[in-house]
């Protein structure tokens, strides 16, 4: 199993941010790392956007980065440090929370990562976010309680936010869901059944509204 007080892989809207421990030598790093090859599959095509915890030294990036692409195959965007970026986020949005309303995530969590399209009568349900690497056809239920993130096409129903969570979204690289639901608001397919998205688009509460633009 990996070792979480070591390295642990947490996804976002974004892709993957490697949360690495404080007191993480690089020797302990490649061990969590290289625990992971056996499993490359799951993570094949990903991408990682980011680190938190430990700020990594040149070298330790580069060790890092060989292993990521190398054996486990993922792509990687970044491996600076977004902790000190997000607080300063954190802030900007507090600051005009009430004067501009306007779509800016949610913190990452718990993600479970399902690899593969989901058939018809498959139901996956978590309490957190949910990153499917494939399609989700029609028939097949995502239900969960954070964001859902769909990396193929969405044409079964989708539920986010099932807690009651209005700030959670939902994104597809092609959203054509037969249903999608945030916390309490409902939205099904436009009528037209020949309606294909040409860009991944998201969908987010604002404003006791179901907003869905352009994911670019």
């Amino acid at each position: 199993m990996l070792n979480l007080s070591h390295l642990e892989f947490k996804g976002n809207k974004d892709g993957i941010v490697i949360h690495i421990s404080k007191e993480s030598s690089i020797k302990e790093m490649v061990d969590s790392l290289s625990k992971k090859i056996e499993k490359k599959s799951f993570y094949k095509g990903a991408f990682v956007v980011g680190t938190s915890g430990k700020k990594l030294t040149y070298n330790e990036k580069s060790i890092i980065e060989e292993i990521l692409i190398k054996e486990l195959e993922i792509n990687v965007k970044s491996l600076e440090n977004i902790d000190s970026f997000t607080k300063k986020t954190n802030k900007v949005n507090n600051k005009n929370s009430s004067e501009n309303d306007v779509f800016d995530g949610i913190k990452e969590g718990l993600t479970k990562f399902v690899r593969g399209t989901l058939r018809s009568g498959v139901k996956v349900d978590f309490k957190g976010n949910v990153i499917i690497l494939g399609d989700v056809n029609p028939g097949a239920e995502v239900i969960a309680y954070g964001n859902i993130i769909i990396m193929g096409t969405l044409r079964g129903v989708a539920y986010a936010g099932a807690n009651g969570n209005i700030n959670a979204y939902v994104v597809a690289n092609k959203l054509i869901a037969t249903q999608l639901r945030i916390a309490g608001l409902i939205t099904r397919a436009p009528d037209d059944g020949d309606y294909e998205p040409d860009m991944p688009e998201i969908a987010y509460i604002k404003e006791n509204r179901m907003e869905i633009e352009p994911y670019i």
